[in-house]
């Protein structure tokens, strides 16, 4: 059966590596601010931050991955993404690109035993490059987080 539809994600960076989240889940991109921790918090979350009133959670993308802690400064960009019917933040390096990929061109992610293919739900590749695509409630699913703070606004 053929997917032609086009799908659209914004594609960023962590390292060397790309990967790229629906469009639809992007409620804004914004430069780095520093967040407030939270005690007994994970590693990977960096803390909170006031978006509008909001009280926004921060992911660390990098540390989620389990490659170190991001030392954050004025170039990197906290991506604001829905997930289910709250708002979250993921902190990345840089964004890249804004990609329309048909269906088609989506490849499903090898098996293997490694926690980090989990959090992806396919493969694509853009001129010649890998994009790894986000499964966010993948990204966002683990017992020791509540993102209860932040509603969706409609």
């Amino acid at each position: 059966m053929s997917d032609n539809t086009i799908r659209q994600f914004i594609s960023f960076t962590i390292g060397d590596e790309e990967y790229g989240v629906d469009i639809m889940a992007i409620r804004e991109i914004k430069g780095w601010s520093a967040s407030t921790a939270l005690p007994n918090a994970p590693r990977y979350m960096r803390g909170v931050i006031n978006l509008r009133g909001a009280i926004v959670p921060i992911l660390d993308l990098r540390s989620r991955f389990g490659r170190g802690s991001t030392e954050a400064t004025a170039r990197h960009v906290i991506m604001v993404v829905a997930v289910g019917n709250r708002v979250a933040g993921i902190l990345v390096d840089a964004v890249a690109d804004i990609l329309a990929v048909p269906g088609d061109d989506i490849q499903p992610v090898p098996q293997l035993e490694h926690a980090a293919a989990g959090f992806l739900t396919g493969l694509v590749t853009v001129e010649g490059r890998m994009v790894a695509l986000l499964d966010l409630d993948h990204v966002f699913a683990f017992d020791d987080m509540d993102l209860s703070g932040a509603e969706v606004a409609a």
